[in-house]
């Protein structure tokens, strides 16, 4: 495993970071196809052995109990200094709005029941999960400000959003003296680029790290045309981010399975091999122990200028989907993929 520094922080992370919005209570949230805890743990356990120090939850990943599983298996196999922890917190509630719940308290309320969730005293990252139109956003820097300096959370950063949303964010917490954002967690990969506009300039002028998610598209940048999955048949939201545009990534899809098969090698491999020439760290989800140990050998494989091209060049743009399709103040008070679920917060 290689390791590198989260952006302007001081965080050493692996090249892969686990993403445990897989993992959970199956019937307790926004998915079916998550896994139990004892399979969870089977696949911590194993990032853990492959040199993976970091992972990646929310309070919205089945109903915390994505958190709470993670929390467990860290406990229980890894020291606490040896692991980088990040999780995430959702916009105030239409309810929250109405009872006068500010967007610090809001703030306070979430990383509390978190690190409950987590039974841990502090998270290495705390992530702003989709962008809060009903709170000023001073409200949201002094709210996570005030986490930094209570030592609930060591760094900030944010998800979902545009380049001009974080470069306002973090022009006011430097105005304010602020903590400021740190890393970025956007929709990016092989059929999804659209990350490369604008934000990923940002990033790289201002020394901020890229954590994407959806770094296999769902698992459709790791199987052969054709192959499929329980995820891939009961993924609801996977399908609405995907299947309008399915022929045109399709040709990319089939350049992947190509260059796995001239290489000997697996197709998420070539995915991830790519994205780790463009950012810090992919967030790569893993429901099975062969999926975290192919994103695991991705970091070590090379492809040159001539393949990283032979994948790139039948890319065409893409509309805006899922989480960001939303990112609008019309949309602010539509019902949102996230929730907290049946927690009591």
């Amino acid at each position: 495993m290689q390791y590198t520094k989260l952006g302007n922080s001081e965080l050493q992370v692996s090249r892969i970071c686990m993403g445990c919005m897989g993992f959970g209570d199956a019937g307790n949230g926004q998915h079916t196809w998550t896994v139990d805890e004892e399979h969870s743990r089977e696949i911590i356990k194993r990032g853990l052995e492959l040199g993976i120090n970091f992972f990646d939850t929310a309070i919205g990943y089945q109903s915390g109990t994505s958190e709470q599983y993670l929390g467990r298996a860290l406990r229980d196999y890894a020291g606490r200094e040896d692991v980088v922890v990040a999780t995430k917190f959702l916009p105030r509630t239409q309810e929250d709005v109405e009872k006068g719940i500010t967007g610090q308290r809001h703030i306070e309320r979430m990383i509390d029941k978190s690190l409950e969730n987590l039974g841990m005293d502090h998270v290495d990252l705390y992530i702003y999960h989709m962008w809060d139109y009903q709170t000023p956003l001073y409200d949201v820097m002094e709210g996570l400000n005030r986490v930094v300096k209570a030592g609930k959370a060591r760094y900030i950063g944010i998800s979902n959003c545009f380049a001009w949303q974080l470069a306002k964010a973090n022009a006011l917490a430097e105005k304010e003296g602020f903590a400021k954002f740190v890393s970025v967690q956007g929709h990016y990969n092989l059929i999804f680029r659209e990350e490369e506009r604008e934000m990923a300039g940002l990033c790289a002028q201002d020394h901020i790290a890229m954590t994407p998610y959806s770094a296999l598209a769902g698992g459709r940048l790791s199987k052969q045309p054709g192959e499929t999955s329980r995820r891939l048949l009961e993924d609801s939201y996977g399908k609405f981010k995907y299947d309008a545009t399915a022929e045109q990534d399709g040709v990319i899809i089939s350049r992947v399975a190509e260059l796995a098969g001239q290489k000997g090698v697996s197709m998420t491999e070539i995915s991830l091999a790519w994205l780790l020439t463009k950012v810090t760290a992919p967030v790569v989800g893993a429901t099975k122990l062969r999926h975290v140990e192919g994103a695991a050998k991705a970091v070590n494989l090379t492809l040159s200028d001539g393949e990283l091209a032979y994948l790139e060049e039948p890319y065409v743009p893409h509309r805006l989907v899922g989480v960001m399709a939303q990112n609008t103040a019309a949309a602010a008070k539509e019902t949102h993929v996230w929730s907290t679920g049946n927690q009591k917060i």
